[in-house]
């Protein structure tokens, strides 16, 4: 099994509901986005999956993410905006976009900080 990984990052702000501490009022992190998938199979030129290909799904996703006031798009105002749900969100979006049968999306991890991180999976 080969697993393939890339890294990007973009800046939000968010509150966490029903938080009680410095985390209900409003704050930002330069979010690092982590996405890593899967594949049992190299291509003829022995890739699993482009990194640029792997890239350009990522950046397709955190775009919308990116600059943002989290708890006011659509998805958040219904979810908390917590790292987890975060990380859920990515991959839910990833998914789809990452279209080689052999490549299966594993886990996407989010570090709100440089040594906080969470990592969401099925």
């Amino acid at each position: 099994m080969f697993d393939i990984s890339i890294r990007d990052e973009f800046s939000s702000a968010h509150n966490l509901r029903g938080y009680k501490g410095k985390c209900e009022a409003l704050h930002g992190h330069n979010w690092q986005v982590e996405v890593v998938v899967s594949s049992k199979v190299l291509d003829e030129i022995g890739m699993a999956i482009d990194f640029k290909k792997l890239k350009e799904v990522l950046s397709c996703v955190i775009k919308d993410l990116d600059h943002k006031y989290l708890n006011d798009l659509a998805y958040f105002k219904k979810v908390n905006p917590t790292s987890e749900n975060i990380a859920k969100y990515i991959f839910d979006k990833a998914n789809p976009l990452i279209k080689k049968e052999s490549v299966v999306l594993k886990n996407v991890s989010i570090w709100e900080s440089r040594d906080s991180k969470a990592t969401y999976s099925r």
